[in-house]
C-alpha cells in the first residue's frame, strides 16, 4: 500500500512533542517505561534522553526530528504492518522513518522481548 502525498505531508508536519504523550501513555499502559521507550528511541534514532527533551521543549516537526537522526543501521530489519501501511512498502523515507518508531513503540507495549525489539538476534 502507498502513501498518498497529503498523508506523508502531514506526517512530516507533525510535532514529535505533541506525539511523544501518546507514546508514553500506549507504554505505561501495557507495564513498561518510559526508560525503556527512551532506549527504543534511542536505538533507532540516536538521541539519548537530553536530546530528546530538548527536541520536545523545541517541539521539532518528525521532518527535523528524524533529519538530525542517526538511524541505527539495523532499522531495516523493521517490518510488519503499523497504522494500516506495510512498513517495507512504504517509499517516503521519512514516513517510513515515522512509520519505523510507531512499530517499535508498539512492540515495546505489546510485551515484546528488548532485544527482539532492538534486532539484536
Amino acid at each position: 500500500m502507498k502513501t498518498t502525498p497529503e498523508h506523508d505531508a502531514r506526517v512530516a508536519k507533525l510535532t514529535f512533542a505533541s506525539v511523544y504523550p501518546h507514546y508514553v501513555t500506549k507504554v505505561e499502559k501495557k507495564g513498561r517505561t518510559i526508560e525503556e521507550l527512551h532506549q527504543v528511541i534511542e536505538w533507532l534514532t540516536g538521541f539519548d534522553d537530553n536530546k530528546l527533551k530538548e527536541l520536545i521543549d523545541e517541539k521539532v516537526t518528525f521532518e527535523t526530528f528524524f533529519f538530525n537522526a542517526k538511524l541505527n543501521p539495523n532499522a531495516h530489519l523493521i517490518k510488519g504492518v503499523i497504522c494500516g501501511y506495510r512498513i517495507e512498502d512504504i517509499e517516503t523515507p521519512l514516513t517510513k522513518q515515522a512509520r519505523y518508531l510507531d512499530k517499535l513503540v508498539d512492540e515495546l507495549a505489546k510485551g515484546r522481548k528488548m532485544e527482539k525489539i532492538l534486532r539484536q538476534d
